[in-house]
C-alpha cells in the first residue's frame, strides 16, 4: 500500500514528509502508457505533489506545472490534501538517450522552463508562484521553489526505478525542512546526514520504506511519526463533470457540435478516460447552456446552480429508467 508519512525531529525545528509511491506511479504508467523517461518524470512529480498535498488543510487544492522546451511539453499534476494525487505528461510517449551516467534523462525530456506551482485555498483567487527551472530533475526544482517562493531551507528527494518491462518496482521520496529557530549546529548535521544518503529507490530496493528512511535521515535527533496517510492516484471525473465543462463552452460551440451530425469524444487528460456524448446528449446540453445564459442576463445568483439541478434531474431520470 502507498502512503506518506509526517514527522518532526529535534524538537520541531525540523518537519519531514515520506512517501512510498509505487502503485500509483504504475497505475499512471498503466493509465497513460507512459515511455520510461515520461514514467520517471511524471512519478517524480506525482510523488513531490502528494507529499506537498498533505501539507494543506481541508478542502485545499494543489497543481504543479512543469514546462520547458524538451520534447515531453509539460508535467502537470493535482493533489489534495487528502493523499489524492493525479497527472498527465503532454508527450507520453518520449523517447530520448540516457544521460552520462546511463540514467533516465528526465531533465533533457523536460528541458529548461518554469515551474508553476497554483494553491486553491477556498480565496477569492488561487496563489500562484512561477520559479525557473533548474536541472528540470523535479527534486531540485521543489527545492529551490521551497527556498525561493516559501522561504523555507528544503531537501527533496525523489525516485522512480523501472523495470526491464517498463512496469515500475519502486517510488517514492522525502522531503526536510527547516523551521524558524534551527540553529547552526543542527543545519550542519541535517546536511551532513543528506550528503551521505543513497538514492531514494536504491534504498527502498534494500528493503527500506518511509519509516526507514526517515530513521535513517532524523533517528537521532527525537524523530517523531505524526501520521500515515494513504495515497492513491485518483482522477474523479465522469461523464456529468465532463458535460459540466461541454455547456461552459457556450451555446454556438454546443451547436456547432450538434451540426456536424456526430457523437462526439472527450478524453480525460488526467486519467485518459473517454466520453462519448450522442447528438442526442449534445442537444440536451445545449438546452442546459441556455438555461445558465438566461439566468446570468436576469442576475440569478448562483446561476450554476440551476444547471447543476437539471443534471441532477437528468441522472435520476436515468437511474430511475435503469430500474
Amino acid at each position: 500500500m502507498d502512503y506518506i508519512l509526517r514527522a518532526t525531529a529535534a524538537g520541531e525545528k525540523i518537519r519531514a514528509f515520506a512517501i512510498r509511491s509505487t502503485e500509483l506511479v504504475e497505475y499512471a504508467r498503466s493509465r497513460h502508457n507512459t515511455s520510461p523517461v515520461a514514467t520517471a518524470a511524471l512519478g517524480r512529480l506525482l510523488s513531490g505533489g502528494a507529499m506537498m498535498g498533505v501539507m494543506m488543510k481541508g478542502d485545499d487544492m494543489l497543481t504543479l506545472i512543469m514546462k520547458g522546451d524538451g520534447p515531453i511539453g509539460a508535467v502537470t499534476v493535482t493533489a489534495d490534501a487528502n493523499g489524492n494525487v493525479k497527472g498527465y505528461v503532454n508527450n507520453p510517449l518520449v523517447l530520448i538517450p540516457t544521460n552520462y551516467a546511463g540514467k533516465l534523462d528526465v531533465g533533457a525530456a523536460i528541458g529548461y522552463g518554469t515551474l508553476t506551482v497554483i494553491k486553491d485555498l477556498g480565496l477569492k483567487e488561487p496563489y500562484v508562484s512561477q520559479t525557473p527551472l533548474g536541472t528540470s530533475e523535479v527534486a531540485e526544482d521543489l527545492t529551490y521553489y521551497f527556498a525561493k517562493s516559501e522561504q523555507t531551507p528544503s531537501a527533496v528527494a525523489l525516485g522512480v526505478l523501472m523495470n526491464k518491462d517498463n512496469t515500475v518496482a519502486q517510488a517514492g521520496g522525502f522531503i526536510v525542512q527547516l523551521m524558524p529557530g534551527a540553529g547552526d549546529d543542527l543545519i550542519e548535521k541535517l546536511e551532513a546526514k543528506l550528503a551521505a544518503i543513497k538514492p531514494v529507490t536504491e534504498m527502498m530496493e534494500e528493503g527500506m520504506g518511509p519509516e526507514e528512511i526517515l530513521d535513517y535521515i532524523l533517528g537521532d535527533m527525537d524523530l517523531e511519526i505524526l501520521d500515515k496517510t494513504p495515497t492513491q492516484f485518483l482522477c474523479g471525473c465522469s461523464k456529468e463533470h465532463i458535460a459540466r465543462g461541454l455547456i461552459a463552452l457556450g451555446k454556438q460551440e454546443l451547436q456547432s457540435m450538434i451540426d456536424d451530425g456526430e457523437s462526439i469524444t472527450v478524453k480525460c487528460h488526467f486519467c485518459n478516460t473517454d466520453y462519448t456524448y450522442s447528438v442526442d446528449e449534445l442537444k440536451e446540453l445545449l438546452q442546459f447552456a441556455r438555461i445558465k445564459s438566461a439566468s446570468k442576463k436576469v442576475g440569478i445568483l448562483g446561476d450554476d446552480d440551476a444547471v447543476n439541478d437539471f443534471l441532477d434531474q437528468a441522472d435520476d431520470a436515468g437511474s430511475n429508467d435503469a430500474e
